[in-house]
């Protein structure tokens, strides 16, 4: 079975301090390795403005995470991130080989 290539975008509650934020990001990139995940890399796009608060924030600190893995290492990121009270929204989706390979 070939993996296929995934992207993950989530938000982070912007009052965390920088090394709450690094063990958070940390944190989800260790749960993908575990499942089995590969190539990951992460990307730091900042702190942003939200369009409408999300659980009384206005801003939010966005990570980007892709990965080649399975939909079994996203359902089990995905829950920690639902449980989690850092996150405030995420969202995955599958990246097609002609966009993976672009980029």
């Amino acid at each position: 079975m070939i993996p296929q290539t995934y992207e993950t975008l989530y938000i982070i509650r912007p009052d965390l301090s920088d090394e709450q934020l690094e063990q958070v990001i940390l944190q989800y990139q260790t749960i993908l390795q575990e499942q089995g995940a590969t190539e990951v890399t992460i990307q730091h796009r900042g702190k942003r403005r939200l369009a409408y608060p999300i659980k009384k924030f206005r801003e939010g600190v966005y990570i980007q995470i892709d990965f080649k893995g399975s939909g079994t290492a996203i359902s089990v990121m995905e829950r920690a991130m639902r449980l989690s009270e850092e996150v405030i929204r995420f969202l995955t989706i599958a990246v097609e080989a002609e966009e993976a390979d672009a980029a």
